[in-house]
């Protein structure tokens, strides 16, 4: 037995080996849907000991492909999947468990319950720039759920999503459960049109569009991770030194490449020169590199090199100033030094779209209005952080922020906590993943109601002579100002009479 899944750049035109993928795929989830959720569990536990047992191996392959230094693919890649895996183990069972529901009291008798069952083949199609993290958290809650799941990981890092095809293998997973397809974009169209049960995606808003129109002429539903242009208000209460070293790696961790990147900084202009002057002191000192010591490592994408170099290059020509890094034109290779820019306005691509790499932009406001106009002037709705002391006061301001997560006094780390959901809004996505609602969204949701069938009719049922003033006092005894209890109850014995 070998890992399963396609390779090499054949099967970007290979519909038929794609289709024969998806066929494996629908084989293999009659089998994987019928242990319960405990036996799937245990799967996820090989892996994670694993992953354990190989944690510098793969913390170099992921810098090898990505271009990442070492300390930000164990914590963001390494640390974040590993904690999924945990949290799933302990969680799954409960989560997906039959759960008792409420019946209302006019449904005397019966009692209710919803039920979670697989949707079928899952499709989840991961970006480059969190290529294990990415990849694997939605993959081991499909799994979880129930169901088999098709990965297309990113072309751009090919390297992590063979590593990927080969976790899943020594861990023991059933053949074809998790299938590993190799190709660009060409191979992504080919997967959707074979028309999977469910579409995960993370990546460009471009592209999820793209993905959301094909997948709505089957009427497949989708959860979409798309990109982010992040806020953060710095208050004049703030912990400004906490707030600089927050803004620092907010936005340059993984060299910005980041949906949740730190990408607009606003800060109140009584402390926004000091900001300012230390912002640009401690940029400088960052160690660029690709060793354990160092501190930012290369980009991992030269197509996104073109776009951070257009929108830096744009607000300079625009009047903004550099203040720490280099000019476009000075860049070499793979790498853009840090940057800090001023004197932005909101109309420069710099603020408006998203940039995804190491460039902080930092605006003065005069008050709140102000500060959550500016956040929410946004077509993206990701992610935000608040900086304050006050937290009755963060947390109103946090209220009024657009974005599917908020952070106060700190930055990007909501996607890290396994009980939450995670999502965004506005151009930012579709749908949540993690917490219950992560493993919940990779199911049907079936209602069921169950009756002893111990009366012949119900009260509702035919013939419905005589009834109609029986349930208008029913009604109006029940939902009237006040609940009439006795009258309720005479009123529905009346009707069962006249239903035997």
């Amino acid at each position: 037995m070998s890992p399963t899944g396609l390779t090499g750049h054949r099967q970007t035109r290979d519909h038929a080996a794609v289709a024969v993928v998806c066929d494996k795929a629908r084989q293999a989830f009659q089998k994987w849907r019928s242990l319960s959720v405990s036996e799937r569990v245990r799967y996820l536990r090989k892996l994670r000991l694993y992953m354990v047992q190989h944690l510098e191996h793969l913390a170099e392959e992921i810098c090898r492909d990505t271009g990442k230094v070492p300390v930000e693919a164990i914590t963001a890649d390494i640390l974040t999947v590993l904690d999924a895996l945990r949290h799933t183990e302990k969680h799954a069972v409960h989560v997906l468990s039959e759960r008792s529901m409420p019946t209302p009291i006019l449904l005397f008798g019966k009692k209710s319950y919803v039920e979670y069952q697989p949707r079928g083949v899952v499709l989840v199609i991961s970006p480059w720039n969190y290529p294990l993290q990415l990849a694997v958290i939605p993959v081991i809650s499909a799994l979880a759920a129930g169901n088999s799941v098709i990965l297309k990981p990113s072309e751009v890092t090919p390297g992590v999503g063979h590593l990927i095809e080969k976790l899943f293998f020594e861990a023991g997973f059933p053949q074809d459960v998790v299938q590993v397809v190799h190709g660009d974009g060409k191979t992504g169209a080919a997967l959707v049109a074979q028309k999977p049960d469910y579409i995960f995606f993370t990546g460009s808003v471009s592209t999820g569009k793209k993905i959301q129109q094909e997948a709505a002429k089957h009427l497949i539903p989708t959860t979409l991770e798309l990109g982010g242009k992040d806020p953060m208000i710095v208050c004049e209460d703030a912990p400004l030194e906490r707030a600089v070293h927050g803004a620092i790696w907010g936005g340059i961790t993984n060299s910005g490449q980041v949906c949740m990147s730190v990408e607009r900084i606003y800060v109140h202009r009584s402390h926004y020169q000091s900001f300012v002057e230390r912002l640009v002191e401690e940029v400088n000192k960052l160690q660029e590199g690709r060793d354990g010591d160092d501190d930012v490592g290369r980009m991992t994408s030269s197509a996104q090199i073109e776009i951070v170099r257009e929108h830096v290059q744009e607000a300079l020509d625009r009047g903004a100033r550099m203040l720490a890094g280099r000019p476009p034109l000075e860049w070499e290779g793979e790498r853009i030094p840090p940057i800090v820019l001023v004197d932005v306005t909101r109309d420069m691509k710099i603020m408006r779209e998203e940039t995804f790499g190491p460039v902080l932009p930092v605006m003065p406001f005069d008050s709140e209005e102000e500060a959550v106009r500016l956040a929410n002037d946004s077509p993206y709705g990701l992610s935000a952080s608040v900086w304050s002391r006050d937290l009755s006061r963060a947390k109103k301001l946090a209220s009024r922020i657009e974005a599917g997560n908020v952070v106060i006094n700190d930055v990007i780390i909501t996607v890290a906590n396994h009980h939450l959901p995670f999502g965004g809004i506005k151009e930012s996505g579709i749908g949540r993943y993690h917490g219950s609602a992560g493993l919940q969204t990779f199911c049907h949701q079936k209602s069921v109601m169950v009756d002893r069938g111990r009366r012949s009719k119900e009260v509702n049922w035919y013939p419905y002579r005589g009834k109609f003033p029986l349930f208008k006092r029913l009604l109006q005894q029940y939902f009237g100002e006040r609940t009439y209890w006795f009258g309720l109850v005479r009123s529905y014995l009346q009707l069962l009479r006249k239903s035997r």
